[in-house]
């Protein structure tokens, strides 16, 4: 039987993470930020949405990088 395929699985598509409240908390504190100080994300993005971002969440995302080997960004969930 056949996997079935998923945006999740292109090449092209970097992985997201969610991450957790305490998760959440940490990056804020270690930022000095307010969530909605980092770039955004709509909830209706189609790998937002496969991972079950809610607005109010804060979604981790590993690219692959030629020079640096991975770069992570970080994005806030918004409606």
């Amino acid at each position: 039987m056949k996997k079935k395929f998923t945006i999740l699985d292109h090449e092209l598509v970097p992985k997201h993470i969610l991450l957790s409240k305490e998760e959440r908390r940490q990056l804020l504190e270690q930022l000095k930020i307010r969530p909605e100080q980092l770039p955004w994300i709509r909830a209706s993005d189609p790998v937002a949405k496969l991972i079950g971002a809610k607005p109010g969440d804060i979604v981790k995302i590993i690219r692959k990088s030629p020079t640096a080997g991975e770069t992570v960004a970080y994005r806030f969930v918004v409606p």
